[in-house]
């Protein structure tokens, strides 16, 4: 494969990544304001992330990379969301307690801090060698 089609395959596979992760996140981001209104941003946070992984694995799965290398994917997928849910925390505790910002804005900022490094590692579980 020469560089520009894997130029190309990139650009489609970030595309397809950035319209399931935007529709993960609008799901996920309003299951996190609901249950925010009745826990802390923490437990709010936690449950609507989980359910965000589950979903991220089947958009993954079958949109974005439309492949799977079986039980590689399925095992890598925790551990990246994993790695993305530690690095959100750390955004989420600092933009709420140390810069004293909304907590109802902070997983966006956690999103978008997040989005190579989970973009890099998915691609890395779920593309073809």
């Amino acid at each position: 494969m020469n560089n520009q089609a894997i130029s190309k395959l990139l650009k489609l596979d970030f595309a397809r990544f950035l319209m399931s992760g935007g529709f993960n996140t609008a799901l996920t981001y309003g299951m996190y304001l609901a249950l925010l209104s009745v826990l802390s941003y923490q437990i709010s946070y936690t449950i609507s992330y989980v359910t965000g992984i589950v979903l991220a694995y089947v958009l993954n799965r079958f949109f974005v990379f439309k492949s799977h290398q079986g039980l590689r994917s399925a095992v890598l997928m925790p551990f990246i969301y994993l790695v993305q849910y530690l690095l959100s925390l750390v955004i989420l505790w600092i933009w709420v307690e140390k810069f004293g910002f909304d907590s109802r804005l902070a997983p966006l900022a956690a999103i978008v801090l997040t989005l190579p490094v989970t973009f890099l590692l998915s691609k890395f579980a779920f593309a073809k060698r």
